[in-house]
């Protein structure tokens, strides 16, 4: 696939402040990529710079070849779906649709093919008639999608567009958006600030963090391999361990001596010296007794469990008084404590990664046993 967007040493700021600081990024075709970071990250920074709400001090912008950087908005072919829409309350969905085609001044029969078109697209044709205030906030979202894609935009950038909606609406458009950047073949570039939504929907996540991108890839390489402490704690739910690393093996010890073996140690991770061990909670298994066979084991109390539909999440209390989580399907051969009994934790070395440390300002410290989730 050919490069749709071209980001190069990019910098943005705001006074003093650096909101995207020397950011550089390739979007290719076709692709589906989510901007993904907690708040004051950058991510509707770099987006807004892509549709030309917000200039870049220094560096250059490239769509479909073409240097944008310093054009307008109506001078890039790109469409943005903001957050609350933006729907004028006194005109009626096909209305809303049809406006940027009036302003391009296209020929009235034109434009009522292409306002039926992309009104048939996001499944809202019988509702052409309706004010927005007539209809719900999924039906007003898609009427907002329609209109950015009546101008057939070469990328549509959405900035964080479902954040109004409840839970199930939510999901459901999260479904629907995919399916139709597929049937279309643009290029989306999503902003969001919630992880299990980038997972969902992206053929590419790029996580920013202080301005800058600490880890673009794939939704399983960004969960199952995370590059620093601060993807693995930030993309789902995890469990950090700190502790130092055993001179030049794939081990680390716990402060109490124990010794927890990992197959995957990110390269970055210095040879000895302070790390972080990660494992998933889907990955830690539970049992009445110490199993002798299992190289990574630690000995917990149960202090509570939360049911997630078809898992139990398990909160342990290591010796410490630090928390770990087990997840467990229901109906599978896992234990399933009461509270307050006495289990052991355990997991594989393959479920378990040895990251560089670093201060996430979670009370992990370097001389106790820390545990994120």
């Amino acid at each position: 696939m050919t490069a749709e967007i071209e980001i190069s040493r990019v910098t943005k700021l705001y006074g003093q402040f650096r909101a995207v600081d020397d950011l550089s990024l390739t979007i290719r075709q076709g692709s589906f990529v989510s901007l993904l970071g907690a708040s004051g990250a950058g991510k509707s920074t770099v987006l807004r710079m892509i549709g030309g709400f917000e200039l870049p001090d220094f560096g250059t912008i490239r769509i479909q070849g073409e240097d944008v950087t310093l054009l307008p908005p109506y001078r890039r072919r790109v469409n943005t779906v903001f957050q609350n829409y933006a729907l004028f309350p006194h005109m009626t969905a096909a209305e809303n649709v049809d406006y940027g085609l009036r302003q391009e001044r296209v020929p009235r029969a034109e434009r009522t093919e292409r306002v039926r078109e992309a009104l048939r697209r996001v499944d809202l044709l019988h509702l052409a008639d309706r004010m927005p205030q007539q209809m719900s906030g999924g039906q007003q979202q898609r009427i907002a999608l329609a209109r950015a894609l009546v101008k057939r935009p070469a990328v549509l950038l959405l900035d964080e567009p479902l954040g109004a909606l409840d839970r199930k609406l939510r999901s459901q458009m999260q479904i629907e958006l995919k399916l139709l950047q597929r049937e279309l073949g643009l290029t989306f570039v999503f902003v969001t600030h919630d992880q299990e939504e980038a997972l969902a929907m992206s053929d590419s996540i790029v996580v920013l963090r202080g301005g800058r991108i600490e880890q673009q890839g794939d939704p399983i390489t960004l969960y199952d391999e995370p590059a620093t402490a601060f993807i693995a704690d930030f993309m789902g739910k995890q469990n950090l361990l700190a502790g130092w690393r055993v001179p030049g093996s794939a081990a680390m010890t716990l402060t109490d001596g124990t010794r927890l073996v990992a197959e995957r140690v990110v390269p970055e991770t210095a040879a000895a010296g302070e790390v972080y061990g990660a494992v998933r909670p889907e990955h830690v298994c539970l049992s009445a007794g110490e199993p002798q066979s299992a190289l990574n084991r630690l000995p917990a109390r149960l202090a509570a469990s939360v049911l997630l539909g078809d898992a139990i999440e398990h909160v342990l209390l290591l010796h410490d008084g630090r928390e770990i989580l087990a997840r467990c399907r229901r109906g599978g051969p896992d234990l399933v404590p009461e509270p307050g009994s006495n289990v052991w934790v355990h997991w594989p070395p393959k479920a378990f990664s040895l990251l560089p440390y670093e201060d996430l300002g979670t009370g992990i410290t370097r001389d106790a046993r820390g545990v994120r989730a």
